[in-house]
């Protein structure tokens, strides 16, 4: 669990995402994460770079998580991210997302 002191990490718009990025997932109606979606992103040292493994029954939300560490990384280190995804269809829809 997310720590009491600590819940506003729940929010997307505490993450110093760019306002352009946030205004989107608003759009969408993404406004705020799950505790365990920030829960993952709290852990260790992931968001320097750090392994994350995660495991969650399908749409429980775990694209989101993804896409918010590569955004934070490319945004941060000014490096390219490879996101590898299971069907094209998938990829298709992801890619005008993302841009």
């Amino acid at each position: 669990n997310v720590p009491e002191d600590q819940a506003d990490k729940l929010l997307l718009a505490s993450w110093d995402l760019p306002k352009a990025v946030l205004e989107k997932y608003h759009s969408l109606g993404v406004v705020q994460m799950f505790e365990w979606q920030a829960e993952c992103l709290m852990l260790g040292q992931v968001l320097e770079g750090r392994n994350l493994v995660y495991s969650a029954p399908t749409s429980a939300g775990k694209t989101l998580v993804a896409e918010l560490l590569i955004l934070k990384r490319v945004l941060e280190t000014r490096k390219k991210a490879l996101l590898i995804l299971p069907f094209v269809s998938v990829a298709k829809e992801k890619k005008c997302y993302l841009q």
